[in-house]
């Protein structure tokens, strides 16, 4: 390859977010190179400079990162030591160890949103039952465990209503920590951006849908959500970024309960409730991420319609995408449809569609239409 033109940025992993960063890559003139474990992964189908190694090597992390102006990450798995050593020998890497470890262990994280005031559940560490039921005696059943590390999409999550079901969580012999069960009346989340010298910006406040742990839908703005607890959730993941020593993408996951807030998760890259910008902000969030770590000026997270809606496109039991790709387009000429090249596989997540537009049950109406029409039918 020819020497880049603009700048360059590493990203360690090859998954969706890799690829839909790529896309604000081309527009920016940045050449974006990522670290994957195998060349059908979804980003290096579409990224030419595609580099095969092991992010808990540091060895391939060391060779992966020569000549990147910066290096971020699109999943957060990368050992923290790993990131550590790369900093010292003088790698851009953002976030950094001390921020990303946020996001890497829910101990920590807690531990710190604690220590920062920011509004958390009652939790503690636990490694017994008998941890588990003193826990509970304090805050009642049902108690909430998860994994200290590697959850996602509701996988090492356990909603325990008794102690014989805590058992069974705790059977797994992985680190748990136990959080007061937050009876919510929605899911919020609030996307941020951060650069190293300190400009933040904030997305509007969106509600999420989650279905057996999984989101499946997100409400750009949050439907019915008060302006002025909009603007206490954005100051809050604003602070949280801030205090954290975030640079690059923030996701705040949230409660909204009868009672205020509650901060529920973190990460440190772009995210699923984030997808919808790329048509409906004036900036999205791969854009944003790409500004931030290269520490340009923000762009404008404005929206760009009065109501957004993101669906989630979970696969099926037919594979045959594509084939139904017609019905949907002639059907609404207006709807947008991201595909991550992934095989089909009944719960995955594909792809997503976006609608915009200015009536709220209209838009998600045609999401939902869009969505359900891509995965086929149900039997088959």
């Amino acid at each position: 390859m020819n020497s880049p033109a603009g700048p360059v940025v590493g990203m360690v992993g090859a998954g969706q977010l890799a690829r839909m960063t790529q896309q604000a890559a081309i527009a920016l003139g940045i050449e974006l190179r990522v670290l994957a474990n195998a060349r059908d992964e979804s980003a290096a189908r579409v990224i030419a400079d595609t580099r095969l190694g092991d992010y808990r090597d540091l060895g391939d992390l060391r060779e992966f990162a020569k000549g990147c102006d910066a290096v971020t990450f699109d999943h957060e798995h990368v050992p923290t030591e790993h990131i550590r050593a790369l900093a010292a020998e003088g790698v851009a890497v953002r976030p950094g160890a001390d921020a990303l470890v946020h996001a890497q262990d829910k101990a920590v994280m807690r531990e710190r949103l604690t220590a920062i005031g920011a509004p958390c559940p009652a939790w503690s560490r636990v490694s017994s039952l008998a941890d588990v039921e003193a826990f509970a005696e304090e805050h009642g059943w049902p108690v909430v465990l998860k994994a200290v590390r590697g959850g996602y999409d509701g996988r090492g999550v356990w909603v325990c209503a008794s102690a014989d079901e805590a058992r069974e969580a705790l059977a797994t012999g992985i680190a748990l920590l136990a959080e007061a069960f937050v009876p919510f009346e929605r899911e919020i989340a609030v996307l941020v951006a951060r650069s190293p010298h300190g400009q933040g910006v904030s997305y509007p406040v969106v509600e999420t849908v989650q279905q057996d742990g999984i989101c499946v839908e997100v409400i750009a703005p949050a439907p019915g959500f008060p302006a002025e607890e909009a603007a206490v959730a954005q100051r809050v993941a604003l602070g949280i970024a801030r205090d954290l020593g975030v640079t690059g993408l923030l996701a705040v996951e949230m409660f909204a309960t009868r009672s205020g807030l509650v901060v529920n998760e973190l990460a440190m890259r772009p995210h699923n409730s984030g997808h919808w910008t790329i048509e409906g902000a004036r900036t999205s969030q791969f854009e944003q991420h790409l500004r931030a770590v290269l520490d340009l000026p923000l762009g404008s997270p404005s929206l760009a319609a009065p109501v957004v809606v993101m669906a989630n496109l979970l696969g099926g039991p037919d594979p045959d995408v594509f084939s139904r790709y017609e019905h949907v387009l002639a059907n609404d000429p207006g709807i947008k449809i991201h595909f991550y090249g992934k095989a089909v596989r009944p719960g995955r997540k594909i792809g997503h569609v976006t609608a915009l537009g200015t009536d709220l049950d209209e838009v998600r109406a045609r999401a939902h239409h869009a969505a359900v029409c891509l995965r086929g039918p149900l039997n088959g």
